[in-house]
């Protein structure tokens, strides 16, 4: 592939994984639009463990003492932990069924520039509605497992491309009277174990094929996508409190009416 192709879809991947515009959407856009090949799925397997490596770089600290908490069950020092542990593997169960049941619906029909064009600012809408609606007084620690669920069930939603893993899993948080910061740090966290999941799947199917993975332009995409991905997450924590929700559903307005212009 060429070298700009590469970049672009570090970029690409990188910045859009994390907020609520649809990475998937944009993935497939982007050869569709520009005229350039699909990147396939070697180097999808490196733009997820480039975002992969963002969120988990970035949760470092959160994410070492969830997993302390395993070791120290009877005693209360890592209690919040453990919950958000239980919650976030609770979340991860109706998309791990989902995925199983749909994999090959969501890998031939959903992969239509048309269903993009409806689906980026429909969830826009939902979004954007969620974001006004919702009194914002809870933090994540207030969540129980029916609210963690609900989380969850949406998040299968994201299985359509031009839906948005993040974005939809903080509509579901916002609709629940979470605050934006902790609607997008459950997101963020619920991430891991989704990408995670999604990378040792396309991976295991890399494998399969005959021949050699293109190991220096994966690198490549992962590196570039990781640096995106770390920066999104840095800023967009800083910048979504004050500024909400909206310039998100007016990017996914004006991204679903050109590709109505485009596709009519």
């Amino acid at each position: 592939m060429d070298p700009l192709h590469l970049i672009v879809l570090g970029l690409v991947q990188g910045l859009t994984e994390f907020l609520p515009v649809s990475s998937s959407g944009h993935l497939i856009l982007l050869p569709a639009l520009l005229g350039w090949p699909d990147q396939g799925l070697a180097h999808d397997v490196g733009a997820h463990v480039g975002t992969l490596v963002a969120v988990v770089v970035y949760f470092r600290r959160d994410v070492a003492r969830m997993l302390a908490s395993l070791g120290h069950a009877g005693h209360t020092t890592l209690k919040s932990e453990r919950r958000m542990l239980f919650h976030l593997c609770v979340a991860t169960l109706p998309v791990i069924f989902a995925g199983l049941l749909l994999h090959q619906l969501v890998a031939t029909a959903f992969r239509d520039p048309l269903v993009i064009a409806v689906t980026t600012p429909g969830y826009g809408l939902l979004l954007l509605w969620a974001d006004r609606r919702g009194r914002h007084h809870r933090d994540d620690d207030s969540l129980g497992w029916r609210d963690v669920l609900c989380i969850g069930l949406a998040q299968c939603l994201a299985l359509v491309p031009g839906t948005s893993r993040s974005g939809i899993t903080m509509t579901a948080a916002l609709f629940l009277d979470l605050g934006r910061n902790a609607a997008a740090r459950f997101a963020f966290l619920l991430s891991i174990p989704a990408i995670l999941l999604a990378g040792v799947y396309e991976s295991f199917q890399l494998l399969r094929l005959p021949e050699a993975a293109p190991w220096g332009s994966m690198g490549l995409v992962g590196l570039i996508s990781a640096g995106a991905g770390w920066i999104t997450i840095h800023y967009f924590l800083k910048f979504i409190a004050r500024v909400g929700m909206l310039p998100f559903a007016l990017y996914r307005f004006a991204l679903g009416a050109v590709l109505v212009a485009v596709l009519a």
